[in-house]
């Protein structure tokens, strides 16, 4: 992709994205979606590889239908009740689409289905933007309009997601499938929480951008894209995969690490709101997350690979580490044990 068509799609996403941020109307807030789409389906073609182009296709697809929902929403909402205020969504047949419209725009079960797919067909640096920028806007639609959603099904949706997210995780080599249905995983909590605590789901969502950029940007510095790559990966930066084994335990909700904040206050936050089965059953399915999670950090790691590679190890990286990683890094790792000294401070 040339440096000009990069500015472009990359001026475009930042432009959708504050359109749909800071919109009040549906027509704006649908005009700044579409913009997204349009800006990152350049980038998921850019190598040109049939992958690649199966996947711009499935992601194109996918969008389209799930624009489509959000506007017929938001006209039959308006139809009803004369608004085309976000926050007035009332009438209940619209909440219902809407709902459908932004699950299949965040990837949540059952509509997960196109997420890995596209992810696996992106380069590292695409699928870390499908997984972080791309789901901000449908969050803050999902935000302002959570006092009008129906908890249980929510609640429901949230709970698929988070089983099937640890569980169809469990059989694959794919890094990027693997972070795919860890984002699946983590959009559960988000949106299980949204309706009692809107500022939780944010707070998680800033936690989760955090340390899956750390590892995206990690596992592009090392070019890895399967397992087999992670186990010989520590030949050419030691330290570096270190860091990450750390950064892959904090995003399973280890404590005291980063990651195990959202999930902590999450579970609390359930408990006052009369959930504890909920908070239980959630916890419970975060184990077959931890799973993977640990394979990970063992690949990385721990292990070596148990027969002799077709092909000669790089005992050099071919590109020099991200600035961003080392800060992005200690942050995914020590927020949680530094935040007491950051509320003393205050």
């Amino acid at each position: 992709m040339s440096p000009f068509a990069k500015l472009i799609s990359i001026t475009s996403l930042a432009l959708g994205t504050t359109i749909t941020i800071t919109s009040n109307h549906w027509a704006m807030a649908w005009t700044g979606l579409e913009i997204n789409t349009l800006a990152i389906l350049p980038m998921i073609s850019k190598s040109h590889h049939p992958r690649a182009i199966e996947a711009t296709t499935k992601y194109f697809l996918t969008q389209a239908a799930a624009s489509t929902l959000l506007l017929f929403s938001s006209m039959i909402n308006a139809w009803f009740t004369g608004q085309w205020d976000i926050t007035q969504l009332t009438y209940p047949p619209s909440c219902l689409l809407l709902t459908t419209a932004i699950a299949i725009k965040l990837g949540l079960t059952p509509f997960h289905f196109w997420f890995p797919e596209v992810l696996q067909g992106s380069s590292l640096t695409t699928a870390l933007l499908l997984s972080t920028l791309m789901k901000l806007p449908p969050t803050t639609i999902l935000l302002l309009t959570s006092h009008s959603l129906n908890p249980t099904l929510l609640t429901t949706m949230s709970m698929m997601s988070i089983a099937l997210g640890g569980w169809m995780g469990l059989n694959q080599t794919q890094t990027r499938k693997i972070l795919a249905f860890s984002s699946i995983s983590h959009l559960g909590w988000m949106t299980m929480i949204i309706i009692y605590n809107p500022k939780l789901t944010l707070l998680t969502f800033y936690m989760y951008t955090l340390m899956t950029t750390s590892i995206f940007l990690t596992l592009s510095t090392t070019n890895t894209l399967k397992l087999s790559t992670l186990m010989t990966s520590w030949t050419k930066t030691p330290t570096l995969n270190t860091t990450l084994m750390i950064t892959l335990l904090s995003l399973a909700g280890l404590p005291p690490l980063t990651g195990f904040l959202p999930k902590w206050l999450i579970i609390q936050e359930l408990t006052k709101q009369e959930m504890t089965t909920t908070a239980t059953i959630a916890a419970l399915l975060s184990l077959l997350g931890l799973f993977f999670y640990l394979r990970l950090a063992y690949c990385s790691t721990i292990t070596l690979p148990p027969n002799p590679s077709n092909k000669m190890k790089q005992w050099t990286i071919k590109k020099p580490i991200n600035t961003l990683t080392p800060p992005l890094t200690s942050l995914s790792i020590l927020l949680l044990p530094l935040s007491p000294m950051i509320l003393l401070t205050t």
